[in-house]
């Protein structure tokens, strides 16, 4: 007896110092979709052990998918995911967060009308439960897509009395492309972060993730007020850049305390990143404390050249970003334009997204660059697209030999 105790002992003191190098994953260690278990917070945001690999599903995803009832929900979501996986990607971005409500059940926004086409309306089942517990059994990890500022696009979609629109109308600003939180009002800061550790609280999640929507327009009118009333020696546009940092932060904080990485995936061009939508994604790239990865959309293709300038090309961008300083711990990943596969990207020199390879060739280029995380945008446009059906497929199946 004295031998076999002291052999179990050994075993367990094994366990417990070889399981982080094991690179055990989170979604092992919850027992379901919708479990509220709190694990341990990890500084990896992402296991060297799996690449990172992601598929956009956007809102416009959810509108062909069947949510009248769970069983309907789950077959379709059973296709989408094993294509996914077939394609070899290893992470799903799921878009649950796109106009201020949400596609589960939740104390800060109404149900999206995603699910019932109704805003506020209750589908009988929660959808994003069902997602998580789909994808981690075809060992896909998932992240949470929110949409932090946006609230209606237009006049689109029709609010509901739950709307923050409605019970919080001093949170709110309107552009002439729709409306939207106040990134200067530290009461919407704090809501966001408090709706993200709902999140993270409820669901085995294994990411949060921002879109490029942060301030949504320059003019000075949008937040004159606040800007006047809070006295700061700063530049609006510093003052901007310091309101979204402060968020950043924030949810970035709210996050790790679930052991849940967070990241983000701002607009291409590092100089327009700052300027126009006052995301300093330059800095949160450079310092610890504001993502876990970076993921920069560039939506233009190797050959893109516009007015004899080459700029805006993947290859010009992708080194841009590849030579800023990278704190440790901080991933740079890159988003790829699948929605261009056909159409181009409005190149003077179109025919690079006709090919049937223009992806994976893209993907061989961040290589070189020391540049292996991606994103492709999105899901339809590779296993929906009805307008360029034999492109997509060949994009497909070089992407699938390249992964």
């Amino acid at each position: 007896m004295r031998r076999t105790g002291w052999v179990l002992s050994f075993f367990l003191l094994i366990v417990y110092f070889t399981a982080p190098l094991l690179g055990w994953q989170r979604s092992t260690l919850t027992s379901s979709a919708g479990a509220t278990a709190t694990p341990a917070p990890s500084p990896t945001a992402v296991p060297e052990s799996q690449p990172y690999r992601a598929v956009w599903v956007s809102y416009l995803e959810w509108q062909q998918v069947d949510f009248s009832s769970a069983q309907s929900f789950t077959a379709d979501i059973s296709t989408m995911l094993d294509n996914i996986a077939a394609l070899g990607a290893t992470v799903v971005l799921a878009q649950v967060r796109p106009f201020g409500d949400a596609l589960y059940p939740s104390n800060y926004y109404p149900f999206s009308h995603l699910c019932t086409g109704v805003q506020g309306q209750d589908p009988g089942f929660d959808p994003l439960a069902l997602l998580i517990q789909a994808a981690h059994a075809r060992d896909l990890q998932l992240e949470a897509w929110i949409n932090p500022y946006r609230l209606q696009s237009g006049n689109f979609p029709l609010l509901c009395a739950q709307s923050l629109a409605l019970t919080h109308p001093e949170w709110t600003k309107t552009t002439a492309n729709g409306l939207y939180l106040d990134p200067a009002n530290a009461e919407v800061r704090a809501f966001i972060a408090d709706a993200v550790a709902e999140l993270c609280r409820n669901y085995p999640l294994d990411g949060i993730h921002f879109d490029d929507y942060f301030y949504p327009t320059t003019d000075t009118a949008f937040d004159a007020d606040d800007y006047a009333a809070a006295g700061t020696s700063l530049s609006l546009a510093d003052w901007r850049r310091e309101n979204v940092n402060t968020l950043m932060t924030l949810c970035y904080q709210t996050a790790h305390q679930y052991g849940v990485r967070f990241g983000a995936a701002p607009i291409g061009d590092p100089d327009r990143s700052y300027a126009e939508q006052y995301s300093d994604a330059a800095l949160w790239l450079a310092q610890g404390g504001y993502v876990d990865y970076l993921m920069p959309q560039l939506y233009w293709g190797q050959a893109y050249t516009k007015n004899g300038s080459t700029a805006q090309s993947l290859g010009q961008l992708a080194a841009r970003w590849a030579a800023l300083p990278r704190a440790d711990g901080v991933t740079l990943a890159i988003g790829l334009g699948a929605y261009r596969i056909g159409d181009g990207d409005g190149s003077d020199t179109p025919g690079e997204w006709a090919t049937g390879h223009a992806l994976a060739d893209q993907l061989a280029a961040l290589n070189t660059l020391g540049i292996a995380s991606c994103g492709l945008y999105r899901y339809d446009s590779l296993f929906n697209n009805t307008a360029y059906p034999a492109l997509a497929a060949a994009e497909r199946e070089s992407l699938a030999q390249s992964w």
